[in-house]
Parts: structure tokens; C-alpha cells; sequence
């Protein structure tokens, strides 16, 4: 059985903990609120989408999308 990869958020979060920058670093750097960082970080709240595109671009992030696998034989 296949395991399922982290959700998109969980990702995220990964990268903010081991990008080497304290998350009051990324806010100071970036603007993003530190009380919304630390929300997304507890997972208590979510982001925006200009949020996640400025952490995305200070983090150096992509999304990959993979290609679905097919069945063999055809179906």
C-alpha cells in the first residue's frame, strides 16, 4: 500500500523549521506577521494566498506536481 505524502501544509511547515531562520527572522525578513506565522506554525489558523506566496518565494519553494500512476494493462 502506498503512503499518502504530507499535505501542502505540513510541507510548509517542515521548511520553516529547518530553513535554519527563527520564525521571528522570517517575519522580520519577509512582513508577515509573527502572531500569524506562529497560528499557522500550531496549527491553528491558515494562510493567505500572498502569504504563502511571499513565505514560498523567501523559502525558495516549488510544487511538484507527480504524475498519476496507471493501472497495468491498459485500465
Amino acid at each position: 500500500m502506498r503512503r499518502k505524502p504530507p499535505k501542502l501544509s505540513e510541507q510548509i511547515r517542515q521548511a520553516i523549521e529547518t530553513c535554519g531562520k527563527t520564525r521571528y527572522r522570517i517575519s522580520q525578513d519577509t512582513g508577515i506577521d509573527p502572531a500569524t506565522l506562529c497560528r499557522f506554525m500550531g496549527d491553528k489558523g491558515g494562510l493567505s494566498i500572498p502569504v504563502l506566496d511571499t513565505l514560498g518565494e523567501y523559502l525558495g519553494l516549488r510544487i511538484v506536481v507527480d504524475e498519476p500512476k496507471t493501472k497495468k494493462g491498459g485500465e
